[in-house]
């Protein structure tokens, strides 16, 4: 990528997205107000006002993430002008700003952009964003089994089919709802028709989990795959999971940054004497928070090197195995300190999973 030019003479100029065009806010050195500009969403209108706009070495673009991806971004890159994509929830707002236009916002990037008060976020190359959207695949598939699960639940819930052995989705509950029978046949064909889309939803989810295990041995992710994949709880697919959707963890200047990445730190608001925190903040990916959540699990359980676990660390460094063993200790010795103490266990599990992503950053940053 063109590294951002800087000093006088820079033509900084802010780009608010949409599907069909692109309003530009250009800020000619000298100004205090952007021209604003639209043009069609299209690369040939791209490369012609990059090309009305001077010298490409005085160039600064920047545009906010967002649904379009970052074809835009390397399009402009390739033209050798630098760009940065912004995270949109961190560009500066007035907070009495209750105006939002496209003209406004690409305004507001281009002064935000002279005045050096955006963060830009990576880009991940067009191999690592491949498998980021093929991880990111399996999880909508994953979220539509469940949608499928709820949806037969409640309407066996509605005709007064109701399960109280346990916990549902397991062997015995499947066999109990294969066992359902009505006597109308609208209602069976309606119960067949949501084990239909259940089954269906089932055999997509277990073929893409069938070809995902390649990718994690191929690069450019398979020595961080290798690397996640020594720690208990976190599997080969989980593994893939955090290292698609990170990539670059140097980017995290502390294991306290990784955290607040990904969500798991308490929201906070204190002022003066008073300090009140309350529940995480959710930030960051969605998946990153979930498959640490699910690996924290793992270490309720005393610290061991079971016959699965040694497999996945055949030929690891030593020096991952001591991290990984350390881990195992202070992570489990956190379960048990935050469960004898009466905390729930939703509460305990997020607590150990913000203490191994701690742990992760430093491995992949070791």
């Amino acid at each position: 990528m063109a590294s951002l030019p800087s000093g006088r003479g820079v033509v900084h100029v802010g780009m608010d997205t949409s599907m069909r065009e692109i309003m530009c806010g250009v800020l000619w050195p000298g100004q205090e107000v952007p021209v604003v500009e639209r043009i069609p969403n299209d690369g040939e209108s791209v490369r012609r006002l990059i090309g009305k706009l001077g010298d490409r070495r005085r160039l600064s673009v920047c545009y906010e993430a967002g649904p379009s991806g970052n074809e835009l971004h390397r399009l402009i890159t390739s033209m050798g002008v630098a760009c940065e994509v912004i995270a949109p929830s961190l560009v500066p707002k007035g907070a009495s700003d209750r105006v939002k236009t496209d003209r406004r916002d690409a305004v507001r990037l281009a002064l935000a952009l002279r005045a050096g008060m955006l963060t830009a976020v990576r880009v991940p190359s067009p191999a690592e964003e491949a498998v980021r959207d093929l991880v990111r695949a399996r999880g909508d598939l994953l979220d539509d089994r469940k949608r499928m699960q709820q949806r037969l639940n409640a309407f066996l819930l509605r005709h007064g089919r109701t399960w109280s052995s346990g916990k549902k989705w397991t062997i015995a509950h499947r066999l109990w709802v294969d066992q359902q029978r009505f006597d109308e046949p609208a209602l069976q064909e309606a119960l067949d028709s949501y084990r239909g889309g259940l089954e269906a939803r089932e055999a997509e989810l277990r073929a893409a989990e069938a070809r995902l295990p390649a990718w994690a041995g191929r690069e450019p992710l398979a020595a961080g795959v290798a690397r996640l994949s020594a720690y208990r709880g976190i599997a080969e697919l989980t593994a893939l999971t955090l290292a698609a959707e990170v990539v670059d963890w140097r980017r995290f200047p502390s294991a306290r940054a990784f955290m607040g990445f990904t969500g798991l730190i308490p929201s906070e608001y204190s002022s003066g004497a008073r300090t009140r925190r309350g529940s995480i903040t959710k930030a960051g990916p969605e998946g990153v928070r979930t498959a640490l959540v699910e690996s924290a699990w793992a270490y309720r359980y005393r610290p061991a090197v079971s016959a699965t676990l040694r497999r996945r660390q055949a030929g690891t460094d030593a020096g991952t195995l001591a991290r990984s063993w350390k881990a195992q200790q202070r992570l489990h010795a956190t379960w048990k300190k935050m469960t004898s103490r009466g905390k729930p266990s939703c509460v305990a599990v997020t607590a150990v999973a913000r203490e191994l992503a701690g742990f992760v950053w430093a491995e992949m940053t070791s």
